[in-house]
């Protein structure tokens, strides 16, 4: 008979020996990719909170102790005088509610045209659709102090000088070609069987406008609102162009009423009265931020 041979086996490798698993070196790497990106982040939100957080911080020092002091030390005693004095000095009110006017009445313009514009360019369609919306595109590029000198001598001629719509044609026209991109771009998507079968119902060109595409692009006018509101809000050229009269100054204008004789400025009542104003902005955003992400994403990513 014949002897049956051994079993082979091999040796088992010491533990100090043993490889770590793949798994394991591969989580190595997205952790340390992962604290970078968290460290970026706190990077960049550290470098954009702190100038809103110092602005906060000194409207609440003293006037003695931001000149005296260090202006980047925190305050040794806190007064809420410098918003009184910041409505006492200039006329804060009038100027945020003349910044309101105008920003609504231009963001109205800026969603009523640019949609219906977007709408007759992609969803209706016509002969020379994409060549139009390459014309308006071709705004974005242009710059407006070109246009201030045209505009003024417009204005003094048809009398719109000193008013409302001096500030508003303006700043809805050169926004347009921006809404108009972000509008198309989200129409683009929307998918054509849902206008098919609405026209097979009888709806005309304006119903579905009003039934269909306005609803599905709520996140697209939000981000468009949003995103104009704070130049609007903040604009100062055609303002400070068109303006003419102390009761129609808007904001960045009103600002200029807290620089006194030689130039001497009442710092601690102008951030004060700069945390007023851009309160409205902050909060509005705040609230309505996810729906611009999701506008942006739904129609200016996909363009």
């Amino acid at each position: 008979m014949t002897a049956q041979a051994a079993p082979i086996t091999r040796p088992t490798p010491a533990p100090s020996e043993s490889r770590p698993p793949l798994l394991s070196r591969r989580k190595r790497k997205p952790s340390l990719h992962g604290a970078l990106s968290k460290v970026l982040i706190a990077l960049i939100v550290i470098v954009q909170v702190y100038p809103l957080a110092w602005l906060f911080i000194t409207s609440l020092r003293t006037e003695q102790d931001f000149a005296t002091g260090d202006p980047f030390a925190l305050p040794k005693e806190i007064t809420f005088d410098n918003y009184a004095r910041a409505f006492e000095t200039g006329n804060l009110g009038m100027n945020i509610v003349n910044s309101f006017i105008v920003t609504m009445g231009a963001n109205v313009l800026i969603v009523l045209l640019g949609m219906m514009a977007a709408y007759a360019i992609q969803v209706l369609g016509f002969r020379l659709s994409k060549f139009v919306r390459g014309l308006f595109l071709i705004g974005i590029i242009v710059p407006v102090q070109i246009a201030l000198v045209p505009l003024f001598i417009d204005y003094s001629t048809v009398n719109l000088l000193d008013t409302y719509p001096s500030m508003i044609i303006p700043l809805a026209g050169f926004a347009l070609p921006m809404s108009i991109y972000l509008f198309s771009s989200f129409f683009e998507y929307i998918p054509r069987e849902t206008y098919e079968a609405a026209s097979l119902d009888g709806a005309g060109p304006y119903r579905i406008f009003g039934l269909i595409t306005l609803p599905l692009s709520v996140n697209t006018v939000v981000t468009v609102i949003l995103v104009n509101s704070i130049f609007i809000w903040n604009d100062f050229i055609f303002a400070n162009t068109f303006v003419l009269s102390e009761g129609l100054k808007t904001i960045p204008l009103g600002l200029q009423n807290y620089i006194g004789a030689m130039g001497k400025t009442d710092w601690t009542a102008t951030f004060a009265a700069v945390c007023v104003t851009i309160t409205p902005l902050l909060l509005v955003f705040l609230v309505l931020n996810k729906a611009m992400i999701q506008g942006l994403e739904s129609g200016a990513t996909k363009g």
